[in-house]
């Protein structure tokens, strides 16, 4: 299984680093590249061919201001596409989550919160879209989710016995 995440620009990094760390422990494979939309569009179509021929089964792109680069991904696949939209200075990154989140009709991007949030939450919807067809990932995913609650339970405990 193999996911290809594409950053808008390098210092998007940091959005999707807590995705990979995901991804890793989850096991599923990944191959990320930096791709713009605008300002290198054959790398980015001859990218998102490279990884469908190497069997990408799922596209993380993250992007901030105009952020279109999910949406030229959605428009060059059928492939599953999620959007990862990135905070900005000047609009807090409203841009970029209604660029990704307004699609037209026809091209779907499944569009997550905006930063850090969305990049571990753009990896753990890749995993469910992943764990379709494959059943150690899904027994993998629930467990998780399971560790989740627990997690809730303890810290509920521990406020009430602070009270």
């Amino acid at each position: 299984m193999i996911v290809t995440i594409f950053l808008g620009s390098d210092s998007d990094f940091d959005i999707i680093k807590e995705g990979l760390d995901i991804l890793q422990e989850f096991g599923v494979s990944y191959n990320l590249e930096v791709t713009s939309a605008h300002r290198s569009p054959e790398r980015t179509s001859r990218l998102i061919k490279e990884a469908e021929q190497g069997g990408t089964k799922v596209f993380i792109a993250v992007a901030g201001k105009a952020a279109h680069l999910p949406g030229v991904v959605a428009a060059q696949t059928v492939l599953p596409v999620i959007g990862v939209p990135v905070e900005s200075q000047a609009l807090a990154g409203l841009d970029a989550l209604l660029s990704i989140v307004q699609m037209p009709k026809g091209i779907p991007v499944a569009t997550v919160a905006l930063g850090k949030t969305g990049g571990a939450n753009a990896a753990l919807l890749a995993i469910s879209i992943l764990a379709l067809s494959d059943d150690g990932l899904r027994a993998r995913l629930i467990s998780y989710r399971q560790k989740m609650a627990e997690k809730v339970e303890e810290s509920s405990r521990r406020l009430k016995e602070k009270l």
